[in-house]
């Protein structure tokens, strides 16, 4: 069956794979032509282990002169994008043989969910309710992983199209060719466009990135995933769904995320803020537009006659057209704010139910005429757009790190003599904080919190109060959660809602403490508690509550296994606390698209969760190139609404069971060791660091110009201020994966030695949250290569110290590889994944060269370096290429 379905993969690769070799023919010349042939076949050759086929790429490639490099990087990483394009459409024509053939599984997950559902006998009045209170929320971030350039994205998208054409019609020989020539104009196209952003993108660049993955896609995927949950839920439960669900919704991070980001500042937030109402301004009066074309009915009901207040031949048209003058009036005010300039606002749209109302009359009044086929059409997509956009497109969640809200505090209490908050105790804290929460008079006279009157010549704690004065202007429905990273105290959230009444924001934004490191996970439960008893806090939250789990800065500080098993019960503990105080609890899972920051199927990710710890309702983060991949195209859009919701679902209605006694105590025993040989390894060895920063290009990932945050959280200091991202993203570069597996496999084959593994087979049987976490190392290892990493160390080291770490680390790879395998009864990696396994198998031969060019340019450069103190050398461009190349070759940066 798999060979039956991979067949037309293989005809799209082999497709695009010759019609760029036509192209470095007629742009490039018949010599790079060769030349790149020569080099696939010798890498075939290595993959195959043809020991003599290697080493004769190895001299070819490290033969060659600086300007002969770059030609050659950028076709094998065009080889690479255009792998990733024909999988992605895979995927969508997938969908479609499967409804054309009734042999094959369907792909909507809700179908098996659904059946699964009527044999555990759930009722269809429970299922009814849990699917109306479905709130699914997709938080876009911006963190600095999405490597391909906006201009190339969308002639991807353009060949994506392509293939969509030759795949479903029938095609005139006329009609074929023609679409084979706006291919190749596509790769040509593609070919003469540098890969590489010649700036570093704006904040505000981000926000726009995010907006237009709404209006490309999830714009038209979201209705359509309304309709067919809708229709599902009525074949299951004999009614419709109500005309107000939004089963998903969205926020972002782009322009509201300060932690760490200097350049974001209020006056950025604000200008997003204005930015994201503009765009959806736009959006609905495009719609609205063809709406009041299609709507030229002259029947109508008596509510919307009184509404309009006179007979009208075309009544719905006359009735929308307020409507549409009150969006341009949004639009052009919001325009005129944008350009700096006052305008009246007088008409201008503040919250979802003006858009929404008049939408909903008209609705009622086309199903009281006996015309459900027109209600039911544009005018259904319209409101579901409402229901899930509202007039924001995305709330805006603001970001910011706790020590800043501690210096604003502590500026303060310093300006009213009481000294400084920092060096008060956490009881003290947290008196100080809930009296001036409860007082009914400002903290600071009035003119202190204006612009004017800074209470300090700090600039931190000026943008600290300047951003809430900013979210204090916003209408309550663009803004989103308060996030606090490296929260440990629950004076740190105290803290925050302080602010914002001194800033006088009337609807407060929900503060979310974001946990983090493996001791603040250690402690949420501990902190909420606390929060949880305040009788004035209990109130002010009013039976709900948001907390985020963090998952780089855990899996950076103590390991892969030690920092999941840390979120696993850190989960447990929270949901325990909330239930025990009555609380409704949202967890926010702060996941990226690396197996140690998080990323895993959403399917399998939601329902290894801690049973009871989903219950309807959730919140996660999708970080940057996991956008794209995961919402670039229309049907692999519709796809990810589906397995979110079938997952909440599932974990809700039939959670996974409560983890044995024995099974925590084996996790416990197994994260002990492993963060144990993870934290002597990496901050123990005084050899560490300098491994990193010489094998790997963790210092040239700098030069690329990926996001708009600094790659380090401070100028100076080791791997506690570097960035998880960069962590993660230089060990993926050299194919050593080492924040993944390292002290996970010591830490599995120490039980197995121990006579456990009838045990560990138990938890690998019957608990998802083991199995997930072993098909995460499984798939991780299975694209780690310790042979590919020894050719860096060897090209770019003489130091015997680092040797030795190297061969180490080299040694454990391969010893968690063989743990794995002995632990799952298997002889090679992905032997129950063949689809990842032939994909992995035909990149190899493109990643190879990669690899190996990106190591002696990586020598280059440093020459250049060392020789002439430049900051620029002739090698930085193809440098930047290879790492472009090997993050698409990958599907994985950070």
């Amino acid at each position: 069956m798999i060979q039956q379905i991979a067949a037309p993969l293989r005809e799209d690769v082999r497709l695009l794979g010759n019609l760029l070799g036509e192209t470095l023919k007629e742009q490039a010349g018949q010599d790079l032509f060769n030349q790149v042939e020569q080099i696939r076949a010798l890498s075939k050759g290595a993959r195959d282990g043809q020991v003599e086929a290697e080493r004769e790429l190895e001299k070819l490639l490290s033969s060659l002169g600086d300007e002969e490099i770059l030609p050659l990087t950028r076709a094998f990483t065009h080889f690479l994008n255009f792998s990733n394009i024909a999988e992605q459409y895979h995927v969508v024509r997938s969908r479609r043989q499967s409804e054309f053939d009734e042999s094959l599984p369907s792909p909507n997950p809700l179908d098996h969910l659904f059946e699964k559902f009527k044999q555990h006998q759930i009722s269809a009045e429970t299922l009814y309710k849990q699917v109306c209170e479905l709130k699914i929320e997709l938080v876009l971030t911006a963190h600095p992983t999405e490597v391909s350039r906006r201009t190339l994205i969308q002639k991807y998208d353009g060949i994506n199209d392509c293939l969509h054409k030759f795949d479903q019609q029938k095609l005139t020989p006329h009609e074929r060719q023609t679409v084979l020539d706006d291919l190749k104009q596509l790769i040509c196209s593609a070919w003469q466009t540098d890969e590489i952003r010649q700036n570093k993108p704006t904040p505000i660049d981000e926000a726009k990135w995010g907006f237009t993955t709404i209006e490309q896609t999830l714009w038209n995927a979201v209705p359509k995933f309304v309709r067919e949950l809708n229709g599902m839920v009525q074949d299951q439960c004999g009614k419709s769904l109500p005309l107000t669900i939004a089963p998903v919704r969205f926020a972002s991070w782009m322009g509201g995320d300060r932690d760490g980001n200097p350049n974001v500042t209020h006056n950025v937030t604000q200008e997003v803020l204005w930015l994201s109402r503009w765009q959806a301004s736009e959006l609905y009066l495009r719609d609205i537009e063809d709406l009041r074309w299609e709507l030229s009915i002259q029947q109508c009901s008596d509510e919307l006659k009184q509404a309009l207040g006179k007979n009208h031949a075309e009544p719905y048209r006359e009735y929308l057209r307020d409507t549409r003058e009150r969006l341009k009036a949004t639009r052009h005010w919001l325009s005129e704010k944008l350009a700096g300039r006052d305008a009246d606002s007088s008409r201008v749209i503040q919250s979802k139910e003006e858009l929404l109302q008049p939408l909903l009359l008209c609705y009622r009044s086309l199903i009281d005429c006996n015309l459900p086929e027109i209600a039911n059409g544009k005018l259904l997509d319209y409101i579901h757009r409402v229901n899930c956009f509202g007039i924001e497109l995305l709330k805006l969640d603001i970001r910011q790190e706790s020590g800043r809200h501690r210096q604003a505090i502590s500026a303060i209490t310093e300006y009213l003599g009481l000294g400084n908050f920092e060096t008060w105790t956490e009881q003290a804290r947290q008196n100080f904080l809930l009296q001036e929460l409860q007082s009914k008079r400002p903290l600071l006279p009035k003119y202190l919190n204006e612009p004017a009157g800074s209470l300090i010549e700090h600039p931190d704690v000026q943008e600290v109060f300047a951003t809430m004065r900013t979210l204090a202007k916003q209408p309550q429905e663009s803004l989103g959660a308060y996030i606090i990273s490296m929260a440990e105290y629950p004076s740190d959230v105290l803290a925050v809602l302080l602010l914002q009444k001194e800033a006088d924001i009337k609807h407060s934004l929900r503060v979310v403490p974001l946990f983090e490191t493996l001791k603040d996970l250690d402690g949420a439960a501990s902190t909420m508690n606390t929060l949880f008893g305040m009788h004035w806090y209990k109130q002010h939250i009013q039976g709900k509550h948001e907390v985020m789990i963090g998952y780089s800065d855990s899996a950076k500080d103590a390991g892969f296994m030690s920092a999941n098993w840390a979120q696993y019960r850190a989960q447990e503990e929270l949901t325990a606390v909330a239930q025990t105080h009555g609380v409704q609890l949202t967890l926010f899972h702060g996941r990226g698209g690396s197996i140690s920051r998080g990323g895993a199927p959403t399917q399998q990710a939601l329902f290894s969760q801690p049973p009871g710890s989903i219950s309807g309702a959730i919140r996660v983060t999708e970080q940057g190139e996991m956008i794209r991949f995961k919402f670039g195209l229309e049907g692999i859009a519709l796809q990810n609404l589906e397995v979110y919701t079938a997952a909440t679902l599932e974990a809700t209605l039939l959670p996974p069971p409560v983890p044995k006694d024995e099974w925590r105590a084996l996790m416990d025993e197994m994260t002990d060791l492993s963060v144990q040989v993870y934290r002597q390894t990496v901050r123990e060895n005084p050899h560490f660091v300098k491994y990193l920063r010489t094998v790997t290009p963790e210092l040239e990932l700098q030069m690329l110009p990926l996001g708009s945050r600094p790659a380090k959280r401070k100028v100076s200091g080791g791997i506690e201020s570097l960035r998880a991202i960069p962590w993660v993203f230089a060990w993926t570069q050299i194919r050593l994966m080492l924040p993944a597996w390292l002290g996970t496999g010591a830490a599995i084959n120490q039980v197995i030695a121990n006579d456990q593994k009838g045990l560990l087979d138990e938890m690998l049987q019957e608990w998802p949250y083991f199995q997930t976490l072993i098909d995460m190392l499984e798939m991780v290892l299975s694209k780690a290569d310790g042979h590919v990493a020894l050719y860096y160390e060897a090209h770019l080291t003489d130091d015997e110290d680092l040797k030795v770490l190297g061969e180490q680390l080299r040694q454990r790879l391969k010893d968690a590889v063989k743990t794995l395998l002995a632990l799952k009864g298997e002889s090679k990696l992905l032997s129950s994944n063949e689809v990842l396994d032939q994909s992995m198998k035909v990149r190899k031969p493109y990643l190879l060269p990669l690899h190996l060019l990106q190591a002696e340019l990586m020598k280059r450069r440093r020459l250049y370096m060392n020789e002439k103190q430049a900051e620029n050398t002739p090698v930085d461009h193809a440098l930047m290429v290879t790492i472009a190349g090997i993050a698409a070759g990958l599907r994985n940066t950070g």
